[in-house]
């Protein structure tokens, strides 16, 4: 278990992030067409996964904004934005801001994806959502770095997950 923090105040999550050097657990999320994508669907590629509580948050929308320009110039790289959002909202999301360099998954289904990467809330008023985190995978799958947000109200290392896909 892990402890982060909204605005201040303890909340903790079910476990923790896959360790650097691990193999990525797999997944199957909801893709904003329905479709169901498993970890496998992006062989070959490096993967950056952002993941957060809701794209409706303006913290959540600013990560997606910042993968989504930043992607853009990444070769072979996808960046899955992750949330237990249903797919309708990341589709809405995605298509008001014109982001057509992210793909948007939905763990609304199961929840199997934030139990996996241990990152589901499990008190707070956030309980059942996912805390803000990156994982970096290589072509293979396997994590090359990760960083779990200490205060949920915050944004990630940008940097710090886009200088790993360049280490790689």
């Amino acid at each position: 278990m892990a402890t982060v923090t909204l605005k201040g105040g303890a909340i903790h999550t079910s476990g923790n992030l896959p360790a650097k050097g691990t193999k990525a657990p797999d997944f199957a999320l909801t893709a904003n067409d329905l479709s169901t994508k498993k970890l496998s669907d992006f062989a070959g590629s490096k993967v950056v996964l952002n993941i957060f509580p809701s794209v409706d948050t303006g913290t959540c929308a600013t990560s997606v904004r910042e993968f989504n320009r930043e992607a853009s110039e990444l070769e072979n790289t996808k960046v899955l934005c992750v949330s237990r959002d249903l797919p309708f909202a990341n589709a809405r999301f995605c298509g008001a801001e014109g982001l057509n360099d992210v793909v948007s998954l939905s763990d609304f289904k199961t929840g199997d994806f934030g139990k996996a990467y241990g990152l589901d809330f499990i008190d707070g008023p956030l309980e059942g959502l996912h805390s803000r985190s990156v994982v970096v995978l290589d072509e293979k799958g396997t994590v090359l770095y990760t960083e779990q947000v200490a205060e949920t109200t915050e944004e990630p290392n940008y940097k710090a997950a886009l200088e790993a896909l360049l280490d790689a």
